[in-house]
């Protein structure tokens, strides 16, 4: 179980996820916000099962590029901010889980900056080379 392949939108100019799956899987996942990924990771799902999830935010407000139709072939398509996490009553759970060591978020740390360096952090995350950064006060 798991993700098979990983497509970089940027890699080809068409999306290629049709060609590689035959629309045939059963779950996919977009995650860069780009409106022809949504519709081919949605496409891309089998018709009769399949289930798309968004991740990635698109910067403008434009309606998806699907037509109503293709939701009554079976394929579902939802959207997920923090994974559904749900911040007021999961939080402090999770904050106890930290503190007791059972999730050790400082993996998940990949850089550290002053707060003068802040530009230096967000250009890290708009070229993918970071997962988080801690930013000191």
């Amino acid at each position: 179980m798991g993700i098979t392949d990983f497509i970089n939108p940027r890699d080809e100019e068409k999306p290629v996820i049709r060609k590689m799956t035959s629309g045939d899987v059963h779950y996919s996942f977009e995650c860069a916000g780009n409106l022809n990924v949504i519709r081919d990771a949605f496409l891309s799902a089998h018709m009769d099962w399949g289930l798309t999830v968004i991740l990635g935010i698109h910067p403008s407000p434009k309606l998806l590029p699907i037509h109503p139709m293709e939701l009554f072939q079976g394929r579902r398509i939802v959207g997920s901010v923090f994974g559904g996490f749900k911040g007021k009553t999961q939080l402090p759970r999770f904050a106890k889980e930290c503190m007791d060591g059972v999730v050790k978020l400082d993996d998940f740390i990949t850089h550290e900056f002053q707060i003068e360096e802040i530009n230096k952090a967000c250009d890290l995350f708009t070229v993918g080379k970071s997962l988080r950064c801690l930013i000191h006060f």
